[in-house]
């Protein structure tokens, strides 16, 4: 009727076939306990499902089956015995039925390419467990019979490791004979889906719909390990309890009545396992448990498993009669203390492998700091405590709980910094595990760092539950999860203890500056987070608030500056007459900042300007001034420009340069010299964007400078002195290091600074350096002639003219 296997394949030949759970957990082994409820004859009856596997060829309502189920695994008995099970001969004859051609073919697929990892058969199972345990809730609110036996709802693993037998027991709502049929002969007829039909149709009131399975193949993901299933179920409203047996690499399979005493439950369904030989390492206790606390950790039913325990107690020990005598003890009058050790004495017993109240369940006034942190560390394996943690859940068109942390320390990986397929989002389905492992569907790259789970009931997934499918949903819960994480972080910068937001930006702050490049929605959301170096705080960080806060009244926009170091930013010519004026300067020192920077554009309706690009408007232009500079200066320009030709694009006047002689500014909107700098020194790129991105360069020359008054007054007076065009060149080149460029010929630089040292030198100090000479040559004669006091006497006429060119 309403109970069916989670994943149930669908009958495309049958009218009316009812499917239900396959897979459900019971209470201990050796008091399972199920029930079933009893089949309609003319289905029981059915000639179309019954066929003997002799005369099955000849059937003419069954094509010819060509399976392929090398890996398929079906559910077999289960023993309290953990030896493989045999059906006895008192057993009555067990009817034979065939698979579909195409359920086969279909199996061969689940078995082979559906799931990724064969472990996740354990939440598939385990899900189909809980689920039969939901429905048989949700039934006895209205028909209380079905649970008249008192038989706890639970869920319980046993394991044989010597023999690789898995057994999954639960006490939920069992199958009918029809329903084992129409479940387990067919693919994808989901009975939790047809529970979830019928209660909607009903139209119920407080109907239950947190049921997991969904698509009707989760009971085959048992093929991937086993050779041989056995299902033994009872409904309670049946009396009849029935196994349904299959075996790997066969057409069919076989369902008969239970009538051993020993082997009847009272309620629920029962799965045996028996493991291929290569996957009986699954069949350990610690194996099961740590499988079920990474998927089936936050089922609602507890989940036990079969675990051998031990105790510590004291037991007496025979005394030694050496020791006896040795420790004087003759007097048979005295009473003789026993000696005793500790024995730790082993038992097998059920042990408890989940928490059926997972943590983002409860309410966030409920959960204190000290437990938020503990189930960071205890999920996601970290030893020190998150810096900020939310706890939310949002309603609407989409509904999930999540929490989300903030690490307090950089993952081990560097990659880590700009890899979206990290493992730091774990999504859960109705509590149940399904992937860590993302491609940035839930989360950008550049939050990658942001750690925690997240919840849902109705997100899309493929058959297997293993992949995120792209849909308007899933964009929704990104969106959602973004601004919750940006709420997250904006607590951090404005919370009292500043370290820690210190922290925060020596750990992701390259994160912060990758999502100015990669998301443009949430601009107005990352700015406010990104810290930079400036010109009135070379030692601490500051923000764009505390720029745009401190900013002068004349000032119209943020000025920055982007270079290697702070040290060469804060010497840059390019800075003289904004620091004059007291205007702070942002120093971009990072790779990425610039970039990032030129990414936001503007912050509070202030534009940022780069200060070494051409026209600077520092807010102090004086029309007259500038005109007479130009028509005083202007012809020198020219001259300049076309001494160095295709160098520069034009020669011009500066405004911001106040003891510089001349600055290499770039195009308004070419590279920068940090720019370019970085683009060379790319490995891999297109070296023909390097020239068209840095063609256009302004001389700006400074007009109260001596040097450029000297060739103002050159031009006029003899504009093709050689000396003169050598000095604009080396202008040029002194000009190009100085503004952050790199000299295309760093060594004819060098030559013309050799060059202009050796005139200069000649021209001061030669002679007086070979008078000096001569000088020394004359001392060594007379102390060699005359002795020390001829050269004292020398060392007095030398001293006079001295003293007497002095006075004059």
């Amino acid at each position: 009727m309403l109970s069916a296997s989670r994943r149930c394949f669908a009958a495309s030949v049958r009218d009316g076939g009812r499917c239900h759970r396959v897979v459900s957990s019971a209470s201990p082994i050796s008091s399972l306990h199920h029930s079933v409820v009893e089949a309609d004859s003319k289905h029981i009856h059915s000639q179309n499902r019954w066929v003997s596997a002799l005369s099955l060829r000849k059937h003419p309502t069954h094509p010819k089956i060509n399976l392929d189920l090398r890996n398929s695994v079906f559910l077999g008995n289960r023993f309290e015995s953990t030896t493989a099970a045999k059906v006895e001969a008192s057993d009555p004859p067990a009817e034979e039925f065939a698979y579909q051609a195409e359920v086969s073919r279909l199996m061969d697929l689940i078995v082979h390419s559906l799931y990724s990892n064969k472990e996740v058969f354990l939440r598939e199972l385990v899900s189909n467990a809980s689920d039969a345990l939901d429905k048989l809730r949700f039934l006895g609110v209205t028909q209380p019979e079905m649970l008249k036996d008192g038989v706890d709802l639970d869920i319980r693993i046993k394991t044989d490791p010597e023999n690789g037998i898995i057994t999954i027991a639960d006490t939920g709502i069992g199958m009918t004979r029809q329903e084992l049929v129409d479940c387990l002969g067919t693919i994808a007829q989901s009975g939790t889906a047809k529970f979830l039909k019928s209660v909607k149709e009903s139209q119920e009131a407080g109907a239950d719909n947190n049921l997991i399975g969904q698509f009707g193949v989760g009971f085959y993901s048992a093929f991937l390990v086993s050779e041989r299933v056995v299902v033994a179920t009872k409904s309670p409203k049946s009396d009849k309890q029935y196994v349904w047996e299959g075996v790997a690499d066969s057409g069919s399979y076989k369902i008969r009545e239970e009538n051993d005493p020993a082997k009847m439950l009272a309620r629920g369904t029962c799965l045996t396992l028996y493991l291929k030989r290569d996957d009986k390492g699954f069949a350990h206790t610690e194996r099961i448990q740590k499988l079920v606390k990474n998927y089936s950790q936050f089922v609602s039913f507890p989940i036990y498993t079969w675990k051998e325990k031990g105790f510590t107690k004291e037991v007496e020990v025979d005394e030694d009669p050496v020791d006896s005598k040795k420790d004087g003890v003759n007097d048979t009058n005295v009473e003789k203390k026993k000696k005793t050790k500790k024995v730790i004495e082993k038992y097998w017993d059920w042990d408890l492998s989940n928490e059926t109240q997972p943590i983002w369940l409860r309410t966030p006034k409920e959960v204190t700091t000290g437990e938020y942190n503990e189930f960071y560390r205890n999920t996601f394996n970290e030893y020190l405590d998150p810096l900020a943690s939310s706890h939310f859940t949002t309603e609407g068109e989409v509904e999930f709980r999540s929490i989300l942390y903030v690490p307090g320390v950089l993952p081990s990986g560097k990659q880590d910094t700009i890899n979206a397929k990290t493992k730091n989002i774990r999504l859960y389905v109705k509590r149940v595990f399904i992937s860590d492992d993302f491609d940035g569907e839930l989360f950008p790259r550049y939050l990658s760092f942001v750690k925690g789970v997240v919840d849902s009931n109705d997100l899309p997934l493929n058959v297997s539950r293993e992949i995120l499918q792209e849909s308007r949903i899933v964009r929704m819960m990104q969106k959602r999860l973004v601004r919750k994480a940006f709420d997250m972080i904006l607590g951090i910068s404005l919370s009292e203890n500043k370290d820690d937001y210190d922290k925060f930006w020596e750990n992701f702050g390259k994160n912060m500056k990758l999502g100015c490049l990669e998301d443009h929605s949430n601009h107005k959301r990352l700015a406010p987070l990104l810290r930079f170096f400036s010109s009135h705080g070379e030692q601490e960080l500051i923000s764009l608030d505390e720029y745009v806060e401190n900013m002068k009244p004349e000032q119209k926009a943020i000025y920055y500056i982007a270079a290697e170091s702070i040290t060469s930013a804060k010497n840059a010519p390019f800075l003289e007459k904004i620091l004059e004026k007291d205007m702070e300067v942002l120093f971009l020192i990072d790779p990425i900042d610039e970039v990032a920077v030129t990414n936001l554009k503007s912050y509070k309706e202030k534009d940022f300007i780069d200060i070494s690009k051409e026209d600077l408007d520092l807010g102090d232009k004086d029309e007259v001034k500038e005109k007479e500079i130009q028509q005083e200066f202007g012809q020198t320009c020219d001259w300049i420009k076309n001494r160095l030709g295709e160098k520069v694009a034009s020669v011009q006047i500066s405004n911001r340069l106040s003891t510089s002689p001349c600055v290499l500014v770039s195009g308004k909107f070419g590279w920068s010299a940090n720019m370019e700098r970085l683009m060379k020194a790319q490995t891999i790129g297109d070296t023909s964007s390097l020239d068209f991105m840095r063609s256009r360069r302004v001389l700006e020359i400074n007009p109260n400078h001596p040097i450029i008054q000297n060739l103002n007054v050159a031009y006029n007076t003899s504009p093709d002195n050689s000396e003169a065009q050598r000095a604009i060149d080396l202008l040029f080149d002194t000009a190009l290091i100085s503004s952050g460029f790199t000299p295309d010929n760093p060594t004819d630089l060098s030559g013309k600074i050799y060059e202009m040292m050796g005139t200069a030198l000649s021209a001061q100090w030669s002679a007086p350096a070979a008078e000096a000479v001569e000088m020394h040559h004359q001392q060594e004669e007379i102390v060699n002639s005359s002795g020390k006091q001829s050269l004292g006497a020398l060392e007095a006429e030398v001293i006079e003219p001295s003293a007497s060119e002095s006075q004059k």
